[in-house]
């Protein structure tokens, strides 16, 4: 099962992006509010791997994550394909980035980590819908289409999802 890191947002920017799940969702359309777990938190993705051994957990766990530090999220983003996933660009920053490189660092050598989240490849995001056909991509575009362009906060700190247990826990600094 997936193993990631994630960066948590701070409450007042996890609220705003909560508030653009819930428009998704009272407008009948796909969107991430429709997940109810516990688990379920608006965060950007800064690894993945199948499996995170003793020696990557030690070396995640030594990661700053950047606990306030600022954390920009920019326009909608789309990744298309059979269907469409809808997100909030993050813009990135020299810190993010440094983060991100640790975070790759201490996974070297770990399987199963898909190609788009290392370095060169990785566009950060934090995502508002998943599975959207062409009609409620319109949609989805046309209900967020009076949103802020920008949302600004902080990194709270970074989590770890484990798949196999399905569930959180903080990781480096508080989560």
């Amino acid at each position: 099962m997936v193993q990631s890191v994630e960066l948590v947002l701070d409450e007042g920017l996890d609220a705003r992006v909560r508030e653009e799940w819930a428009a998704l969702r009272d407008a009948g359309l796909p969107s991430q509010a429709r997940h109810t777990g516990a688990s379920n938190a608006p965060h950007v993705t800064v690894g993945v791997a199948d499996l995170v051994d003793a020696e990557g957990e030690a070396a995640l766990a030594g990661i700053d994550y950047g606990p306030d530090s600022p954390l920009r999220l920019g326009g909608l983003l789309v990744f298309g394909g059979r269907t469409s996933v809808l997100s909030r660009a993050v813009v990135p920053t020299a810190g993010l980035i440094a983060t991100h490189l640790a975070v790759q660092a201490a996974l070297d050598g770990a399987p199963g980590r898909p190609d788009t989240t290392r370095p060169g490849a990785w566009t950060p995001h934090v995502t508002l819908a998943r599975r959207l056909d062409p009609d409620q991509l319109a949609a989805a575009l046309s209900v967020l289409a009076d949103r802020p362009r920008e949302l600004v906060g902080t990194i709270r700190g970074a989590r770890r999802w484990d798949g196999d247990a399905r569930a959180t826990r903080a990781v480096g600094t508080d989560a």
